[in-house]
């Protein structure tokens, strides 16, 4: 018990804790591009910033799970962003991963890592990150197809009109509501192992 007592004090990331984040940032990056496919059908697109935080919770809950010192969710979010990043969907998602995660980090450690009401509210901010990949469309969207030619005419002008200003602001909120749900449908996956983890 001293053991345990004595490396939640000490704070610093071990090399367990590095190796959960990156199994699971992983899993996470291959369950998005899967899910990603959807957004080659155009009115689809938007159903990214719902299925994602949706399906995706059921891995996420199960990494919570290992979470104990703070660090951990933010590493994992960067990664997460840095991978959307890398895969094309521009800078923003590492941008909106340094600062959800930062944020999602602090609400699950207020919670002492042990609150299943601030591990909802956590994920559902760390997955607002997602709305990253749309901030393009609605800044310059001619600008960010310009180089994406084999995209056609007629698919960026269906985007055009779905991502109209107004949408923003539901596409954004919805990322964090089913980001909740999603952490919701994954505690009832994952109960066992929650209660296991003294998550209440």
């Amino acid at each position: 018990m001293d053991g345990v007592i004595t490396k939640k004090s000490n704070g610093k990331l071990g090399g367990k804790d590095l190796i959960n984040i990156g199994i699971y940032a992983a899993i996470y990056c291959v369950i998005m591009t899967a899910i990603s496919m959807l957004g080659f059908i155009p009115v689809l697109m938007p159903s990214l910033a719902v299925l994602c935080p949706l399906i995706g919770g059921i891995t996420m809950m199960l990494f919570y799970t290992k979470v104990k010192k703070f660090g951990m969710i933010t590493i994992i979010t960067v990664l997460i962003g840095a991978f959307l990043w890398i895969t094309g969907m521009g800078y923003w998602p590492f941008i909106f991963g340094i600062i959800c995660g930062v944020v999602a980090d602090l609400i699950a450690k207020g919670g002492n890592y042990a609150s299943k009401k601030m591990t909802m509210l956590s994920h559902g901010i760390m997955n607002i990150t997602i709305f990253g990949c749309f901030l393009p469309l609605y800044l310059d969207i001619d600008g960010y197809f310009a180089s994406r030619t084999s995209y056609g005419s007629d698919y960026v002008n269906v985007l055009k009109t779905i991502f109209q200003p107004w949408t923003a602001p539901i596409i954004l909120g919805g990322a964090f509501v089913f980001g909740v749900l999603g952490a919701l449908l994954g505690m009832s996956f994952m109960k066992k192992h929650f209660e296991k983890a003294g998550i209440v």
